[in-house]
């Protein structure tokens, strides 16, 4: 679930932001100056901003000014909300480095479409390393190996994929559809138990060679890395 900060000082429309959020599934957080946002940024980073130009200390252009040119926030996505609809409001905000830009009145509708869409293209901009590396145990997706503290572990093209896969999650636990629907893809008509036995087989490849419990059973969904 994404959190998302929204800096708005009209209190209605902040409110009304908020439960919009809500509703779309997401955590939100609201804000009524940049100050109260800088100081939750301290302990907390969100997924994505929504920033009003027009606040009582500092106005939004300068926040998120600011935000750019600080390392840890600069790839954090804002999107502008504000009442000023002249384009070279609208160019400024922009070419401050603001993902996109609503004027006021907005629909509900549409503030969510808009967030989707930013959110989308920060995912997609997110590189996977060529070389994943846990607890000794590397893929090299490029050259398609797979070593184990030097010692290489040679699979089949799906037991590699299914491996990268898991990888490319670390921690997180995927069910047997989603992993079936990724390596095997959707149209997929064989053995229902296939995923189950390209685990079995890849365990006994990473065991032999001295890769012991790196990939856990979840009982009723799945499995982790």
């Amino acid at each position: 679930m994404a959190l998302i900060y929204c800096v708005e000082d009209d209190e209605g429309i902040r409110e009304l932001i908020t439960c919009a959020l809500q509703s779309g599934g997401y955590t939100a957080i609201s804000f009524d100056t940049g100050k109260a946002l800088y100081a939750e940024l301290k302990t907390n980073k969100p997924d994505l901003i929504i920033l009003d130009i027009m606040l009582p200390d500092v106005d939004g252009l300068t926040v998120l000014k600011t935000l750019k040119s600080e390392p840890l926030y600069a790839d954090l996505p804002v999107i502008m909300l504000t009442a000023k609809t002249t384009e070279i409001d609208k160019v400024q905000g922009l070419e401050a480095g603001a993902d996109d830009y609503i004027t006021k009145p907005f629909g509900v509708m549409e503030l969510l479409s808009r967030i989707k869409a930013v959110l989308r293209r920060v995912v997609k901009q997110v590189p996977i390393p060529e070389v994943i590396l846990i607890s000794g145990l590397s893929l090299d997706i490029s050259k398609r190996v797979v070593m184990y503290n030097n010692t290489e572990v040679v699979l089949t093209y799906k037991e590699f994929e299914l491996l990268a896969y898991l990888m490319k999650h670390k921690s997180i636990a995927v069910n047997r559809d989603k992993l079936m629907e990724k390596v095997w893809g959707f149209n997929y008509e064989g053995e229902s138990r296939t995923v189950d036995m390209h685990i079995k087989t890849l365990r006994q490849k990473l065991e032999a060679a001295g890769c012991v419990d790196m990939i856990k059973t979840i009982r009723g969904v799945g499995y982790k890395i």
